[in-house]
């Protein structure tokens, strides 16, 4: 994948930047494997806003992804790389010898006409899924499962990679894209290499509209609101914040803890933050 620079005739494309496609084999969706998606716009259940600044953007269908892998020991053939509007990585269509069709994440490298299977004795090849204790070390990774048989849970975004560092009893150590290391069991499958369009983190959006396209409304910060409407509103001017930062709703919005301590924590080998 590459990504393509705009010439600036107009001034939302100065400084824009686009891919290509040129990895995209087909256009059109396998219809089976479509699903409805409705914009919620932030808005939960009772028409409440739960989260801001979403809503409006272009309608688009949700590729089911086959994120388990359970499909054991049956060999299929990439029959197209397309593209997904709901992740920034490609999705490869999978035609197995049985006839059934799945959709899966694309790695690098993994073209029309390849074969992948997920098995336990497979081997080390691209798009190839097998539980973690059959992966050598060493061995990049993505689409991990953190659950046996829950599916891949991390590691899914365009360009990212694991990498299984150490084994230790029924636990292997997982070092993720962020620094982190993570113990994970033997038994849980991961997909062997890199997920696909990696120069996604290099593109450039350019203009306001193309992040109303992706569903994305207007951030408003708290100084250029009224007093009434943020703790930082309010003043003639441009005002100071006249204080520690706050939320909307007047909690301190750094270093002030709000998520609880998980119980998957004491699985964290190294915390990215150190």
């Amino acid at each position: 994948m590459a990504i393509k620079k705009l010439r600036p005739m107009t001034p939302g494309q100065r400084g824009m930047s686009k891919s290509t496609f040129e990895e995209i084999t087909s256009t059109t969706p396998h219809k089976p494997l479509l699903t409805p998606l409705k914009s919620s716009g932030g808005r939960n259940a009772s028409g409440k806003t739960t989260a801001r600044f979403l809503g409006g953007g272009h309608k688009k269908h949700y590729r089911i992804i086959d994120f388990k892998r359970n499909k054991v020991g049956v060999p299929g053939k990439v029959a197209t790389i397309e593209y997904d509007p709901n992740r920034n990585a490609r999705i490869a269509l999978i035609n197995y010898v049985d006839g059934e069709k799945r959709y899966i994440l694309a790695c690098v490298g993994l073209e029309v006409g390849m074969t992948v299977i997920a098995a336990s004795d497979c081997d080390i090849k691209i798009g190839n899924a097998m539980p973690l204790r059959h992966i050598p070390l060493g061995t990049g990774i993505h689409n991990i499962e953190l659950k046996k048989g829950k599916g891949g849970q991390i590691v899914r975004s365009a360009g990212a990679q694991a990498q299984l560092v150490a084994k230790d009893g029924d636990y292997v150590q997982v070092k993720l894209p962020s620094g982190e290391q993570r113990m994970v069991h033997q038994d849980c499958i991961a997909t062997i290499g890199q997920v696909g369009n990696i120069e996604h983190k290099n593109m450039k959006i350019g203009k306001a509209g193309r992040k109303r396209w992706m569903g994305k409304r207007p951030h408003n910060r708290g100084v250029t609101m009224n007093a009434c409407d943020h703790p930082h509103g309010g003043g003639e001017g441009k005002s100071p914040i006249g204080g520690k930062p706050q939320t909307p709703w007047g909690k301190p919005a750094m270093g002030f803890k709000t998520v609880r301590r998980k119980e998957s924590s004491k699985f964290i080998v190294r915390s990215r933050t150190r």
